[in-house]
């Protein structure tokens, strides 16, 4: 071969020094977000057996829980609540006193530092694991609107720094906005599941949120895992409403609705590791198949190389070890 023609493109790879200087994508501990689940009751700690490592907590374990983040350098949780009680009308989303309202107080009052962002569903919270309220069998996209605005504006009240609606209703980012802005909260960013597709990823969350369908499937308000450019139709409307921040949801098997929703739009772009992400690998990982920690840099990387400047993950706590080491 002619040495003249050869492009020597190992010589960037040579060792590791050579390859951190040349990385082009970088992961950080301020990237991160933590899920958590929030139940009612004292002294509470309730293993979800398809998530190892994950556990439903009592408002009592919050506190420990989140010092624990903070010390490792996570500053952000989303919150997640799972009633005793729940009905037709998903009540307790709403209810100032409920299960996520109290965990936003006890936080913000204890741990004030920590962004606290809301999760902003019906689904907890209905006895049909809907996401709104199901009128003739279908679920009803501007009556179950007027309680996604009273659920947001309670978990502001609360002192939530974020609300992150996730219901996938038509017109859902303009009509939460707007009841924010009305009770003065109108600094509350909205970070919007603008593309959250009905996706066979979400069996585990569902165990841990106890949300699961009662009847049906959430195929006529998610989006359809075949398309593409309906991402963003969906992205853009949610932009022109108000949204602050656009989830893509899930995130590894959609890296290109991550970089196309990133190309197009400048705000900030968050993929959510879904529960069937972290669930598959953690699998894999106990069965001595893979080698956990670096999959899940790798992983975690290429979510961010794809365009995601923030990141929602279960694993957040392992990656921020890591990190520091």
């Amino acid at each position: 071969m002619n040495q003249l023609n050869v492009k020597r493109h190992r010589r960037l790879r040579k060792n590791a020094f050579m390859r951190d200087l040349v990385r082009e994508t970088h992961l950080h501990t301020d990237d991160l977000i933590y899920p958590l689940f929030i139940v009612e009751g004292e002294n509470v700690r309730n293993p979800v057996a398809s998530m190892p490592g994950i556990e439903q907590i009592s408002i009592d374990y919050v506190i420990p829980e989140v010092q624990e983040l903070i010390d490792l350098g996570i500053k952000g949780v989303l919150l997640f609540g799972v009633p005793n009680e729940k009905d037709s009308v998903g009540s307790g989303a709403y209810d100032e006193m409920g299960v996520v309202q109290k965990a936003i107080k006890t936080i913000k009052s204890e741990v004030p530092e920590m962004l606290v962002i809301a999760d902003t569903c019906l689904c907890e919270y209905t006895n049909h694991g809907h996401c709104g309220i199901v009128v003739d069998g279908d679920v009803a996209n501007d009556s179950s609107l007027e309680l996604h605005v009273k659920t947001a504006v309670s978990q502001a009240k609360a002192g939530a720094d974020i609300i992150a609606p996730s219901n996938m209703m038509d017109g859902f980012v303009a009509s939460i906005r707007k009841g924010l802005d009305e009770n003065g909260f109108s600094n509350v960013p909205i970070m919007s599941y603008a593309v959250k597709y009905a996706s066979s990823f979400y069996g585990p969350f569902r165990d841990a949120a106890d949300s699961a369908p009662q009847f049906g499937d959430r195929k006529t308000y998610q989006m359809d895992p075949a398309n593409r450019l309906e991402a963003l139709r969906e992205a853009e409307t949610d932009v022109e409403e108000g949204a602050d921040f656009l989830i893509v949801k899930p995130g590894m098997p959609y890296m290109d609705i991550i970089r196309d929703v990133k190309n197009a739009f400048h705000v900030p772009i968050v993929a959510y590791n879904v529960s069937g992400e972290y669930s598959m690998v953690k699998a894999a990982a106990l069965n001595g198949w893979i080698d956990e920690r670096k999959v899940v840099m790798e992983m975690l990387t290429g979510l961010k190389r794809a365009g995601a400047d923030i990141l929602i993950t279960y694993f957040a706590k392992d990656v921020a070890k890591w990190l520091k080491e």
